[in-house]
């Protein structure tokens, strides 16, 4: 070869070398001692941040992270750096003390200032303002500390301001003892016309006098001039005195949060929180009650949320981190649940993203298996779900067909089980966003395809390119995955094992290839600046202790891949990309679409650091895009009045006249669908006058016929929904008190509805069929639901309820009952998910239950069953000779076991169960009680008394006693019986009162009072002798309050309604009113909870009861220690808002009209509301006695099959509220008032208890204003009326005596030295009342003291002894567990950490997880440790991460009882 030829070769080889050289990736690496605590780049720049938390060192690069240096000018150790999320130029470094840093050149230069105090230990201690001329105003939270408080420091916060972002002005204290401060302009999205400097702060009314607050002295305070003049309680719309208790405040998007304890006595620790979108109006969050999760402190999670709505994951499973997702209207105030089972772990952190940049579409992972990983501590098995519709609805991820190597998968897309499942936020994997980044529909992640998810290193790595709607497998195992320039370059690094190479694609992940940089290296961090428009990229790992440079254990691997000599894109290597599948592509009345590069276009963006900007384009606008207007309510599918339409003054001069009002729909705020393309739904429409709100003293009704007999009905507790049930099958439901009613699925017949008893929004239409139909939304919406069998025709209960577990459901149908039904029987099934799968618990059933209830606190997943044992032939004719036999399965009834061989039944009350034996070689009943479930007691009855072959019915209780009525009086003679009632524990029974009136139906005249625990009403036979041969029983009334330990007659009033006196004016005389055995609808109870002490009834004046037809109409405002006649024959009656409106019907005959009072009976007013009179069955109102809305329920007498609602509306009566004030009790319109007011007994049950109730004169409406509980004003000393008879004695003459032929029971020495007693006592023929907390005073129950043996004997020293030794280990045990122990933390978006609060029951409502020994020790300095693990995990979510809002579980609350919520 010439030499020339030569030469020339050699010059191309060397160009084609220095071409491929070049075309490929450069890298620089740089070494640290640490991993960084935080990284960060400063927004739309090329300077990063590193900061190593260990050496307390910042460095900075300001190429990328190609070069670092130590930061200039920081000269102490840096515990946090948070960069200004607005002013991109600024940045503040920490320090554990008062001198920090701040640079205002993205981290050239560093100036020092100093503070007061040093930084609170919360994940966010600086808030910012968002506009950009106040980017100065900065707030900062510190802790100062003194040695006061005895056992150790007092440490609370202070919050100060600077106008200049710490610049050399004047720093000034904002508020002191405060736990959070935040500017009302603190984001962008959540936009207001509120004052620039308005500031919300989340303080204390008192300071502490230890090292925690109580939550209730805890209030959000406001203020427009940093408090220097102006501090303003935020009241949220429901008065400032309901407003304690606040746990947190956060701007999270469009809204502000508040989070509040709910104080109220008989709460459960609920959570409430109170939403505004304006800063002006707040409203209550309202969840769904037919949801098992409920919002309590330290178990919700507030996640990622959008402009359109708030998103909310409630912990439901306590024990295995299992949640509910919520997702909520436009304005943030009405939940409903998106997703059940949601994946959370005990930080709180939820598997929830939503994809960057593409509204609507959010990855969340549900756990498969909930049931088992809840009760048999099974492993979880996550599966992955998708929506693109902001949680409304949620489907699998569908899989790739094959793996990266062509390779099928072992299921594929078609296969419905089948699915693709990612890691996500409860692991994480990857620095900033878990899946997606700015770049347009790219979405990557580590997971499998199967069933469920395999464990991380099982995994491989998958991408998406159209916004999770299709995937591909692009590398096996798990990878580090981050995207540069727009998605036209993504990078890939092994997360499994070290490594010298990186992956990259330049064609959305078709084809990859290797680049080498040559250090072995563990990789921990894959990043690049926060829009995902460079080339270059970061990569962070660990290597190995040999390689280390100078004993630098971290890498920093700068990757720059603008070297890859692409050309710049052209305009025809872009392509409009719509996000969102077909099915969603519109959402909140608009497409989205992005102009992204081509796949297969060669070429690099090179846009650095200009985001991309999606392209919306106006939908027609369909129904989803509006909502319900305001006064209008959802009902199914159209929006109804709540009630008459309020119009302007003036335009309704006439009822003929017509005015433009709303159409009932208003368009969602934010939606921008075209109405002109679309539907216009919010245009207003013409409506008469008619059926506007009237002016002011006015009364309105409607009218509306059923065109069958109303067999059942009954409102959705605290709802303004009621459903009624026809004898033709047919369902109507009103949404708005009876104002408009509509059919419910008219396509069905049914024969019942149930409402579940612990799940207020929720009810079931059984159908004649397979099927029954549910909601779990007040009735908005019915689905329908299949069932194992047709309900059964036994007469027995078709639904049972759990009162924990809202989809936890029992199905008692029928099998085998078609034509003669030879082998006719009961089947029972049950379902933990609301009916979509069934499992037979047994046949041949009778009764079967979950053990659980509202109080009895036993095994949750315990079925118990009435089971016959021989299992053969029809049901129907089965007699005593095949025992029923009580069956208790644990394990939801895997595990059997007999509880007894032969039972009539069992039934549930308060904390009892109770079942009644039977035993068949003496032919009697045994009364078997239990407090577990488990272990049972046989009940003691006094001989004469015990319940043998008598019928017994068991009485409500709720004052820590069974009253059970066991009739001693049957056919031929009519029947009654006696009343017993138990001690504490459900065993000992004694007499109560006697003679006590039942039906032939074993319904019994007892009624307690509701509201006032111990009050009761019975109606005894007042001719016990002569009844049996009359066949006539004369009823006489008689009350106790004192839980049954003495019963007294009613005192007659002086004179009647008008003004005469009674014709019997002799002692024997007294009032007696009709009972509960009379009444058609059992709900007409004589009292009401809205207003305590007040009682309406029926009866009359004189020896004994007249018939009803004879009686009158009577009223007491004292709980029935004097009564007033307030109107002449009888009549139904009804309380309305909280008895600032009654209202009665005659109930002799038909009526046009009905009488009303707003003086709770003082006057009457007549209201007319027919032409032809209608015979009134029942009046009806919500559950609560708080609307001013009532409906009659009757018919007509010539349409008497058929039936007629009256919807009568007195909201308009007066539009004044009544003041309430507690604060200025005599100057507000309520009184307090006490069933001892004007008695010698000046105590209830040992205590003296104040009611707020309206004044009787005052003319006002309650409403729904939150009350005060009772109060109780002082405890008292025991009197004879705490004391009731003991075993085996009677009352007599007022006195308790011994039945002839019986003895006392044992004093029971061992029981009586339980616990802390000294002394024990020999009985005397009284025992306290069980409810009574009376103290001191006459303990006529106590005869001769003993000394308790065994160790209570020992004397003061050696219990003083004892204690030294037992607070010496506390206090070790102490110091122990505050060194080892982190304090729960409440985090809001933006990484924000809150405070803890302590309860006020001390330190057990302070601490997670506080083991028995550290009770009561209070000086413990442990705020210290808060957030020192969970603030760095924060930040290390890096530069696009989402903070959680989470409280740690306090798990050892299950230790010591179950509970139980309704």
């Amino acid at each position: 070869m010439a030499p020339h030829h030569r030469a020339l070769l050699i010059l191309w080889s060397l160009a084609v070398w220095l071409v491929l050289v070049t075309s490929q990736p450069q890298d620089t690496v740089s070494y640290f001692d640490n991993r960084p605590a935080r990284l960060f780049f400063f927004d739309d720049a090329s300077s990063a941040i590193y900061h190593d938390s260990n050496n307390g060192e910042l460095y900075v690069s300001s190429d990328e992270g190609k070069t670092w240096e130590r930061a200039n000018g920081v000269s102490e150790p840096i515990s946090m750096v948070i960069p200004h999320p607005f002013d991109n130029t600024l940045a503040f470094a920490l320090s554990r003390g008062k001198k920090h840093f701040r640079t205002q050149d993205r981290g050239k230069t560093w100036r020092s200032f100093d503070m007061p105090l040093a930084p609170a230990l919360v994940g966010q201690p600086l808030s910012f303002h968002s506009e950009p001329k106040k980017f100065g105003h900065i707030l900062y939270q510190g802790t100062t500390c003194d040695g006061s408080g005895g056992w150790g420091q007092i440490c609370y916060d202070e919050t100060y301001y600077t106008l200049d972002a710490f610049g050399g002005g004047p720093t000034k204290l904002l508020m002191a003892d405060s736990a959070r401060c935040q500017f009302a302009h603190s984001s962008k999205e959540f936009k207001h016309s509120a004052h620039e400097d308005l500031i919300y702060c989340v303080a204390y009314e008192t300071s502490s006098t230890g090292n925690h607050h109580s939550v209730s002295a805890s209030r959000v305070f406001s203020s427009t001039d940093f408090f220097a003049s102006e501090k303003t309680v935020e009241d949220f719309g429901i008065g400032s005195k309901n407003t304690r208790g606040v746990v947190a405040f956060a701007i999270v998007s469009k809204f502000a949060v508040v989070a509040m304890k709910d104080l109220a006595e008989g709460s459960n620790g609920d959570m409430l929180l109170y939403v505004t979108v304006d800063t002006k109006t707040w409203a209550k969050a309202t969840f769904p009650h037919s949801s098992s999760a409920r919002l309590r402190e330290n178990a919700y999670t507030i996640v990622e949320s959008t402009t359109h709505s708030l998103g909310v994951d409630v912990l439901d499973h306590q024990r295995s981190a299992i949640g509910t997702l919520f997702v909520s209207n436009s304005n943030g105030t009405f939940f409903v649940e998106s997703l059940k089972d949601t994946n959370r772990n005990e930080l709180g952190f939820v598997d929830f993203e939503t994809i960057y940049g593409v509204e609507g579409v959010g990855l969340a992972n549900v756990v498969r298996n909930a049931q088992e990983v809840e009760t048999r501590r099974a492993a979880k098995q996550l599966q992955t779900r998708i929506t693109f519709d902001d949680g409304r609805s949620w489907s699998r991820l569908k899989p790739p067909a094959a793996d990266s190597e062509g390779r099928p998968f072992s299921c594929g897309p078609n296969d419905g089980s089948c699915g693709l499942h990612l890691h996500s936020v409860t692991l994480p994997h990857n620095f900033g966003r878990v899946f997606s980044s700015p770049a347009p529909g790219f979405v990557m992640g580590v997971g499998s395809v199967g069933d469920y998810l395999l464990p991380y290193e099982d995994c491989d790595t998958f991408l998406s390119s159209d916004g999770g709607i299709t995937w591909s497998m692009v590398h096996k195992d798990a990878h580090l995955y981050e995207f540069g320039d727009q998605g036209s370059i993504l990078v890939i690094a092994n997360d499994e094992e070290s490594s010298t190479a990186v992956s990259y694609s330049t064609d959305f992940g078709r084809t990859w290839r290797e680049y080498n940089h040559g250090v072995a290296m563990r990789a921990r961090i894959l990043t690049t600046v926060g829009d995902s428009t460079s080339q270059k990229f970061l990569l962070i790992g660990q290597v190995p202790r040999s390689e280390a440079k100078d004993g630098k254990q971290y890498a920093s691997v700068f990757l720059d891949f603008a070297t890859l000599q692409r050309n710049k894109c052209r305009d025809s290597d872009f392509e409009e990309w719509t996000a969102r599948s077909a099915t969603h592509e519109c959402l909140m009345g608009h497409k989205q679409s992005y102009r992204r590069r081509k796949q297969d276009a060669d070429c690099f963006v090179g846009e650095k650091f200009r985001d991309p900007v999606p392209v919306e384009t106006s939908c027609p606008c369909t129904d989803e895009d509006f909502e319900c207007d305001f006064n209008f309510i959802s009902d199914g599918s159209k929006c109804v009045p709540a009630g008459p339409e309020p119009v302007p003054s003036g335009v309704c001069l006439e009822l003929h006249d017509k005015y433009m009002g709303s159409s009932g729909y208003s368009l969602i705020p934010g939606n921008t669908c075209s109405r002109e393309r679309g539907k216009n739904k919010d245009a207003k429409v013409e409506k008469s006058c008619e059926n506007a709100r009237p002016d002011e003293g006015k009364i309105i009704h409607n009218e509306f016929s059923f065109p069958a007999p109303i067999v059942q009905y009954a409102y959705f507790q605290k709802s303004t929904v009621i459903l009624v049930r026809l004898s033709d099958g047919s369902i109507y439901q009103s949404p708005n008190e009876g104002y408009t009613w509509n059919p419910v699925v008219p396509t069905e017949k049914f024969v019942a509805f149930y409402h579940h008893t612990f799940s207020h929004d929720r009810a079931y239409l059984i159908s004649t069929s397979k099927r029954f139909y549910y909601t779990t939304d007040t009735g908005r919406q019915w689905l329908p639901m299949d069932t194992p069998s047709v309900p059964n025709t036994f007469g027995l209960p078709v639904l049972h309820f759990h009162p924990q577990k809202s989809d936890y459901i029992i199905w008692t149908g029928n099998e085998g009952c078609e034509g003669f039904g030879e082998n006719c029987h009961v089947e029972v099934h049950y379902s933990l998910k609301n009916g979509r799968d069934w499992t037979e618990v047994g046949k041949y059933m009778r009764n079967c239950a979950w053990a659980r209830d509202q109080e009895l606190l036993v095994d949750p997943n315990q079925i118990i069953c009435e089971s016959y044992r021989d299992k053969r032939g029809s049901q129907r004719f089965f007699n005593m000779e095949n025992p029923l036999e009580l069956i208790s399965g644990s394990d939801f009834f895997n595990k059997q076991r007999k509880l007894f061989n032969h039972v009539v039944g069992f039934a549930k009350f308060s904390e009892f169960l109770i079942v009644a034996e039977y035993q068949a070689s003496q032919q009697t009943l045994d009364l078997q009680v239990s407090l577990d479930g488990r272990v049972f007691a046989p009940g003691e009855f006094p001989p004469t008394m015990r319940p043998d072959q008598h019928a017994y019915t068991i009485l409500e209780s709720s004052t820590k006693s069974v009253f059970l009525h066991v009739t001693t009086s049957e056919p031929p003679a009519p029947y009654w019986g006696n009343i017993l009632k138990s001690n504490s524990n459900g065993t000992y029974y004694g007499l109560s009162v006697d003679n006590v009136n039942r039906n032939d139906a074993g319904y019994v005249d007892f009624e307690k009072m509701v509201g006032l625990d111990g009050i009761a009403l019975v109606n005894v036979v007042g001719n016990p002798h002569e009844a049996p041969l009359t066949g006539r029983k004369l009823l006489q009334t008689r009350i106790t309050h004192n839980d049954g330990g003495t019963w007294r007659p009613l005192p007659p009033p002086l004179t009647d309604s008008h003004g005469n006196k009674y014709e019997c004016d002799t002692t024997a005389c007294a009032l007696h009113i009709h009972g509960y055995t009379e009444r058609y609808d059992a709900r007409a109870t004589y009292s009401t909870p809205a207003v305590p002490g007040l009682l309406m009834a029926v009866g009359s004046v004189g020896e004994s009861l007249d018939a009803y037809d004879q009686s009158d109409t009577f009223l007491s405002r004292d709980a029935g220690f004097t009564w007033e006649e307030i109107h002449k024959d009888a009549h139904l009656w009804e309380f309305g808002d909280s008895g600032s409106i009654l209202i009665i019907a005659n109930d002799e005959g038909p009526t046009d009209h009905i009488l009303f009072s707003t003086d709770e009976g003082k006057s009457w007013r007549e209201y007319k509301f027919t032409d032809q009179p209608m015979r009134v069955k029942s009046i009806v109102t919500v559950p609560e006695d708080t609307s001013r809305r009532f409906i009659l329920f009757g018919f007509f007498p010539r349409t008497k099959n058929a039936a007629v609602a009256i919807h009568l509306d007195f909201t308009s009566l007066t539009f004044t509220k009544c003041d309430f004030d507690p604060d200025h009790p005599n100057n507000d319109d309520f009184e307090l008032w006490s069933p001892s007011e004007g008695r010698t007994e000046q105590c209830l049950f040992g205590r003296q208890v104040l009611f707020h109730r309206r004044r009787r004169e005052r003319q006002c409406i309650v409403g729904d204003q939150p009350k005060l509980v009772p109060q109780e004003s002082k405890s008292c000393q025991c009197t004879e009326v705490d004391f009731e008879c003991e075993f085996n004695y009677v009352r007599v003459d007022d006195k308790c005596v011994l039945l002839p032929g019986l003895k006392p029971r044992d004093p029971d020495m061992d029981a009586q030295c339980r616990g802390d007693a000294t002394e024990w006592y020999d009985l005397t023929e009284y025992r306290k009342i069980p409810y009574s907390s009376c103290e001191g005073g006459r303990r006529i129950d106590r005869g001769t003291a003993h000394a308790c043996p065994g160790i209570k004997g020992h004397g003061f020293f050696f219990w003083l002894m004892m204690l030294f030794i037992a607070g010496s280990f506390a206090l070790l045990m102490g110091a122990w567990w505050r060194k080892r122990s982190q304090r729960g933390a409440i985090r809001l978006p933006g990484g924000d950490a809150g405070r803890g609060f302590g309860g006020d029951s001390g330190v057990l409502d302070t601490l997670a997880s506080v083991p028995w020994f550290l009770v009561g020790i209070s000086g413990i300095a442990y705020e210290w440790v808060a957030e020192r693990v969970e603030s760095a995990f924060v930040q290390m979510r890096g530069r696009r991460g989402y903070g959680y809002r989470n409280v740690a579980v306090d798990e050892d609350a299950q230790i010591l009882r179950f509970e139980d919520e309704e």
